[in-house]
């Protein structure tokens, strides 16, 4: 199949990378031809995600003449001969086809910078950049990543932090945004559901190949994602999770959304290398504060003292990755009581009442510094509105603002 592969390539059997290749550089203008993609699928089954040695040379060289070059063994610049054996040795059972026609099977297609749907803003990885993207679901993914959240976090969550993300993805997918999670157990799979639960849009980032649901307990979950939703990958189908993979999926995540919102997570958390990741590229990172007595609010809190944003609802995180003046949430306020919407002379002369026992209207004059006929006329509207009573020569509060008065001093 190499040889099949070199000759839909079309690189020239003698070139040296470090020399003029045969294929445009990346980032040349123009669309990606068929040979390049073929080229791109065959390096996501020979060098391993966010691989940065390959990551390198595919911007310098392009994509045929790195196919070349690796299944090859020749030597490039940074990579020792133990790791162009490992190339050598994953090189000889590429089939990109074959791994084409497996994605097409599912209603998966392979998407790769260059094309219409590729999201531009995955290329402030630099050379950790994805070589393409698999993805299963009918969405652009470059549209739905325009405006999407991350929610991420724990994996051995509480009730209160499932609660939370849930809650957080439904009113976030309500509002039109896409919410990105890691299929995982735990806060993601938590995400996803709040935004299914409302008919809205999420994307699940997976660590192994789009036709693989990992987990197994997910494989319902992974499939309604991959319905009502997109799943994408860097990992060809059939391919399966490493815990280096999980790691390197994180950096997808970040890249991908206009922030990160981390829902527990203990200090070594891989939800923080996903929130550490975004703030290195710029973006928003959010997170949702949790009782200080549990090791599962320990990484967000201390994301908090750094310059993580505290968030509890969506509105916040609108305000924070919306546009500017489009996304500002409401005031935030305690609830208008009737009391606050008295004139001041009546609220003074209110507040002059004792809270015990009752006080006759000149004593209650004397307290709000008031004349005493204004004070009476105030204490005839405070009667009227159900706010004091009159017995004999003295004024009281009526019994529910006794109470109010009782629970609101100190």
């Amino acid at each position: 199949m190499t040889d099949t592969l070199f000759d839909l390539c079309g690189a020239d059997p003698g070139a040296v990378p470090g020399e003029e290749p045969g294929a445009d550089p990346e980032g040349a203008a123009g669309p990606l031809c068929e040979e390049e993609r073929l080229a791109r699928v065959a390096v996501t089954r020979i060098a391993g995600p966010g691989d940065e040695v390959v990551g390198a040379w595919l911007r310098k060289h392009g994509p045929r003449e790195v196919v070349r070059a690796l299944t090859e063994g020749r030597p490039l610049p940074g990579a020792s001969e133990r790791r162009m054996a490992g190339y050598r040795l994953r090189g000889q059972r590429v089939d990109p086809e074959r791994d084409l026609a497996a994605a097409d099977a599912l209603g998966g297609r392979f998407i790769c910078p260059g094309d219409p749907e590729w999201p531009t803003q995955l290329d402030d990885l630099g050379d950790q950049r994805p070589y393409g993207l698999w993805v299963r679901g009918r969405p652009s993914l470059r549209m739905w990543a325009l405006r999407s959240v991350a929610v991420v976090g724990a994996r051995a969550c509480t009730d209160y932090g499932a609660h939370m993300a849930a809650r957080l993805a439904a009113d976030l997918a309500e509002a039109g945004w896409i919410v990105v999670s890691g299929a995982a157990y735990g806060i993601d799979g938590a995400a996803h559901r709040g935004a299914l639960s409302v008919g809205g849009a999420t994307v699940g980032v997976v660590a192994c190949g789009v036709d693989v649901p990992y987990p197994p307990g997910h494989a319902e979950l992974i499939g309604r994602i991959g319905e009502q939703g997109l799943l994408i990958g860097e990992l060809p189908p059939g391919s399966h999770p490493t815990r280096s993979r999980f790691v390197m999926r994180n950096r997808v995540i970040a890249a991908l959304t206009r922030g990160t919102v981390v829902v527990e997570a203990q200090y070594r958390s891989g939800s923080l290398i996903t929130a550490r990741r975004a703030r290195e590229m710029g973006r928003s990172v959010m997170g949702v504060p949790g009782p200080c007595t549990s090791g599962l609010s320990q990484g967000v809190h201390e994301l908090l003292r750094g310059d993580a944003e505290l968030v509890t609802d969506a509105r916040d995180v609108a305000e924070l990755v919306g546009s500017i003046g489009d996304d500002l949430g409401p005031e935030r306020r305690g609830p208008v009581l009737a009391r606050d919407l008295l004139p001041p002379r009546a609220a003074r002369v209110l507040e002059a009442v004792p809270a015990q026992g009752g006080a006759s209207g000149g004593q209650i004059a004397h307290a709000a510094g008031a004349a005493v006929d204004d004070t009476l006329g105030s204490l005839y509207e405070l009667q009227a509105l159900g706010f004091v009573e009159r017995e004999g020569h003295c004024w009281r509060l009526s019994g529910t603002n006794r109470a109010d008065r009782t629970v609101g001093e100190g």
